[in-house]
């Protein structure tokens, strides 16, 4: 993964807020940077799991954790979506 460092002044009082010591605010900022990406739909779950240098089912759970959806379909569109997949299967 190409990359790039970015320097950032924050106040103490907004980094004291993430209640972390400073050997771990860079993956915490990181963490929250991916997290916020995939809720705005600009990170898959595959691309934010190597971000964070984890498998893609440990990002999901970090999401879970986070009270992050995984699943951005509504429950009709998921319905929809299991009609079709039985309809397919019953013309087989």
């Amino acid at each position: 993964m190409d990359t790039m460092t970015v320097p950032i002044e924050l106040p103490r009082d907004l980094l004291g807020l993430l209640d972390v010591p400073s050997e771990h605010l860079e993956p915490r900022l990181r963490e929250l940077i991916a997290l916020e990406l995939f809720r705005e739909s600009r990170l898959s779950s595959g691309k934010g799991a190597e971000m964070l240098g984890m498998s893609k089912l440990a990002f999901i759970r970090l999401l879970s954790q986070h009270g992050i959806s995984y699943f951005t379909e509504t429950a009709e569109e998921l319905k929809a979506d299991v009609s079709r997949v039985e309809q397919i299967f019953r013309k087989k």
